[in-house]
């Protein structure tokens, strides 16, 4: 039988170890794997809580050698990766332990690939068109991925984001060699994470499981000519709905809690639920315009500072950086699907009979009870720079291919005058 639209589900995710108490493993797990030494990548941050240096002495109680980088920056530039990688190429390693948010995993994922291929030009691997788009030359060491944030779900995924400093503009790498070997997700972990931290964090999941719910469906793309041309991001699919719709479920539930209450540990165990769901999910079926305009907002950022980071530079946290688009974006994306829409909106727990606005409303109404930005304008940006954002988003193709509708420039352009607020 000949096909003329695509027919083939793809899915990849790591073995994942899950649990209050999971991190008492890590040295088990890492040892099972063979490992004799490993480098441990974490930020001053997340140092400072001790974590990392416990994760340490689990490790060595094994038997196993442990040189620790504890510069990770948050969100993770290709100059910041490249110094890293020099920084670390001395300390020679089996393999990689993660401990961290999305920034510190996806700085080992970079690290492990520098360092397997020494040489090579990071802007070979980034998406096109930033990028030259190649591949991962061969394989990886073993990455094992400690989060101790709910929010990107990198413990699980193929990619890694970047911010390209040059370009003032983010991007990805994505092969699926740069998935960890092992995700160790610990609840127990998450607890030190400021409210402001938490809520941010939260928008990146709740952003992952919409727009993986509502990315075109794998069906609705024509046929690869060879499996190597079938991306990681496949749009929307019967595996990845599972995990995107119990991810919404558990936001509902869970995320006003566990701003409220960093110590509610019931609250703490379902945000990381569904981050872990939600980056199953949009791993392989993929994210669209939210995540498209995220990155030039956070890369184009003058002087937003936001509240709770233990930083004193300019930066748009990737969360608050994704949500303030979304409603916007979901009311273009409504027409494509609008049983999906009303359903993301009723597993959030709102009223799914608002039409056009039942899931944006949704957005904004978690937004406002935890504290986060509603407008780009609340980010520092005015209408003029709405023409660079535009630029910026329109580089993102790997993301914007995955839209249920085509995204022209004139669409963007609404969206962002209608996320302006001003």
């Amino acid at each position: 039988m000949s096909f003329t639209a695509e027919t083939i589900v793809t899915w990849q995710a790591p073995p994942i170890r899950f649990g209050p108490g999971a991190t008492r493993e890590v040295g088990f797990e890492v040892s099972a794997m063979g490992l004799k030494s490993v480098l441990l990548v974490t930020d001053p941050y997340v140092s400072q809580t001790g974590l990392p240096k416990q994760i340490a002495s689990l490790i060595e109680a094994c038997g196993i050698a442990v040189d620790m980088f504890d510069s990770a920056e948050i969100e993770p530039s290709d100059h910041g990766c490249a110094e890293a990688a020099r920084i670390t190429a001395r300390m020679k390693a089996d393999g990689y332990v993660a401990v961290g948010g999305g920034s510190c995993i996806d700085t080992a994922k970079v690290l492990n690939l520098l360092h397997s291929y020494p040489g090579s030009d990071l802007s070979r691997y980034l998406n096109r068109p930033v990028g030259a788009g190649e591949p991962v030359p061969g394989p990886l060491k073993p990455l094992v991925a400690v989060p101790t944030t709910s929010g990107t779900g990198s413990e699980c995924t193929s990619m890694v984001a970047l911010e390209i400093t040059a370009q003032r503009v983010k991007t990805g790498i994505a092969d699926r060699r740069l998935q960890p070997s092992l995700a160790i997700v610990d609840p127990l972990n998450t607890m030190t994470m400021p409210p402001a931290v938490t809520a941010a964090t939260g928008y990146d999941v709740l952003c992952h499981a919409c727009e993986s719910y509502t990315a075109r469906p794998f069906d609705r793309r024509p046929r690869y000519s060879t499996p190597a041309q079938r991306p990681i991001y496949i749009g929307a699919n019967p595996i990845s709905d599972l995990w995107a719709e119990r991810a919404l479920e558990l936001l509902g539930r869970y995320f006003r809690r566990a701003v409220l209450n960093g110590s509610d540990v019931e609250a703490r165990t379902g945000m990381s639920q569904a981050a872990l769901y939600a980056g199953m999910g949009f791993g392989n079926a993929g994210t669209h315009i939210p995540h498209s305009c995220a990155y030039p907002i956070a890369g184009r950022v003058r002087d937003y500072v936001p509240d709770g980071y233990p930083i004193s530079h300019a930066l748009v946290p990737h969360g608050q950086a994704v949500v303030v688009t979304a409603p916007a974006a979901f009311s273009f994306t409504y027409l494509a699907d609008p049983g999906r829409h009303h359903r993301a909106a009723e597993l959030l727990g709102s009223p799914a009979d608002g039409g056009a606005d039942a899931l944006p409303e949704a957005i904004r109404s978690i937004v406002r009870d935890t504290g986060g930005p509603l407008t780009l304008s609340g980010l520092g940006y005015t209408r003029e720079d709405i023409p660079a954002l535009i630029e910026g988003t329109l580089k993102q193709q790997r993301l914007l291919e995955c839209c249920p509708r085509p995204v022209t420039e004139a669409d963007l352009d609404r969206v962002f005058r209608d996320s302006m607020g001003n």
